[in-house]
């Protein structure tokens, strides 16, 4: 009975120190120290999003005023004896009146739409009221005219460019107790700006130029457009990937499946990867030194920056290159050897079809990085004011000097007009979505191409 007793002991007795069932003070502490870890890395992920929900917030707002612009429409008088004294329409002779020309032309319409609406103002001289008005309305009254010379003799209507003063107080930039230390515009202006909104001859719209136009002068931020600097980057983009993929896929393949492992091909594989954590900066010096001043390649050229910047992403690809390779089982390899393909079969039938989803995306990520830097460019002369019109053909594209976003960004962003300073965080949402997209595109590549074994 004792011995039967003893052996049926009861369940609920508690598990006996050292037991499995029993978490020891150091099982505790432990998983507090693990319970402890995970807490930090939500804290640090949450502290992460935080900020880049405050940058993200911080461009939208100071970008999104640059995709609207501010006109004011007016009917101007084009009087025959002012731009065509001898009558005969001949361009040459319409070419000699010069955009001062049409200012006076400006200023009378002015003064007759403040009259017709009503406004009372203390401003009576239409010079003073033409600084409301861009400096760029007179170029835009002539090359009107230019472009159609029936138009001389007539009243026209007008939608002019609104001075940067005029745009930053229709957009909450300006007010008048800063206007009351700028020499530029005066608070009286304003009072006119208020009665020609309330009389609808000021209005806001989108901004189309400012995504297809050109860099403007310091004195006419209003007319400043990404436009050029956008095409100058599409064309330098095109020479690093027309460059570096083929060159840095073809020496990640052959440092990866044919290089024979000596102290030559350790010391090139240390270099890349040296190269890879080198400044921009330095590459630009590079970039200067042997494409422009060896080379006697054209400066400013989205070829020399195309040249600069591949210089710069190889590293990258090769790197990214022979990671993917790399990650092809070494079975992939042996079975197509077992059953008699070449050493060169085997790489080019089977493991770079396999690797080639990362290649793709090492490839844009490093097209996406190339396209943010601006250090390089700025050696080599891409800066932002060198490109006011488009090129005239793809030759032209490549050879003719021309700016890039971020180096269009740069020089706005060190302006000291603040309409260029929204200018820069309206590029810089432009820019972002280049980089999404290319991002994109890489994500939609690599679900293409993957295969699972």
């Amino acid at each position: 009975m004792t011995d039967a007793t003893s052996a049926s002991a009861p369940a609920s007795q508690p598990p006996r120190i050292g037991s499995i069932l029993h978490e020891s003070d150091r099982t505790k502490r432990r998983n507090a120290a693990e319970r402890r870890f995970r807490l930090y890395g939500v804290i640090a992920i949450s502290i992460g999003m935080l900020f880049l929900a405050a940058l993200l917030f911080a461009i939208v707002r100071n970008g999104i005023p640059a995709f609207t612009q501010t006109y004011m429409a007016v009917q101007i008088e084009l009087p025959a004896d002012v731009l065509d004294e001898n009558g005969n329409r001949d361009p040459e002779d319409l070419r000699k009146v010069s955009t001062f020309g049409y200012n006076p032309l400006i200023a009378a319409a002015l003064e007759r739409t403040v009259s017709e609406a009503g406004i009372e103002t203390e401003i009576t001289d239409g010079s003073d009221l033409r600084d409301m008005l861009s400096s760029a309305a007179g170029a835009q009254l002539r090359d009107t005219v230019l472009a159609d010379p029936d138009v001389i003799g007539t009243t026209q209507e007008f939608r002019l460019l609104a001075s940067s003063r005029v745009d930053g107080y229709m957009k909450g930039r300006v007010d008048r107790e800063s206007l009351a230390r700028d020499p530029n515009l005066s608070p009286e202006h304003l009072d006119v700006v208020d009665g020609l909104v309330d009389a609808g001859a000021i209005n806001r719209s989108f901004n189309w130029p400012f995504i297809t136009g050109s860099d403007a002068s310091e004195s006419r931020p209003e007319q400043a457009g990404m436009g050029v600097a956008i095409l100058g980057s599409f064309f330098m983009m095109l020479v690093v990937l027309v460059l570096s993929l083929p060159i840095g896929v073809a020496a990640s393949i052959y440092l990866e499946e044919f290089a024979p492992q000596n102290k030559f091909t350790d010391f090139i594989e240390v270099n890349i990867s040296n190269l890879a954590a080198v400044p921009s900066i330095v590459f630009g010096i590079l970039g200067l030194a042997v494409f422009i001043q060896f080379a006697h390649l054209p400066q400013s050229a989205p070829l020399v920056g195309g040249l600069t910047l591949t210089l710069m992403t190889l590293p990258t690809i090769v790197i990214s290159t022979r990671a993917s390779l790399k990650a092809v089982p070494p079975s992939i390899r042996d079975a197509a050897l077992g059953v008699g393909a070449s050493k060169m079969q085997s790489v080019f039938h089977h493991v770079l079809p396999l690797a080639m989803p990362g290649i793709l995306t090492g490839t844009i990520i490093g097209l996406a990085q190339a396209l943010g830097e601006t250090a390089p460019l700025l050696l080599i002369g891409m800066v932002g004011y060198i490109a006011t019109n488009y090129p005239d053909g793809v030759a032209s594209g490549f050879l003719d000097p021309n700016s890039a976003m971020p180096a269009q960004i740069f020089e706005w962003a060190k302006r000291a007009d603040p309409a260029y300073y929204e200018r820069a965080w309206g590029g810089i949402i432009i820019l972002l979505v280049f980089l999404l997209t290319m991002n994109l595109i890489a994500i939609l590549l690599r679900r293409r191409f993957e295969r699972r074994w």
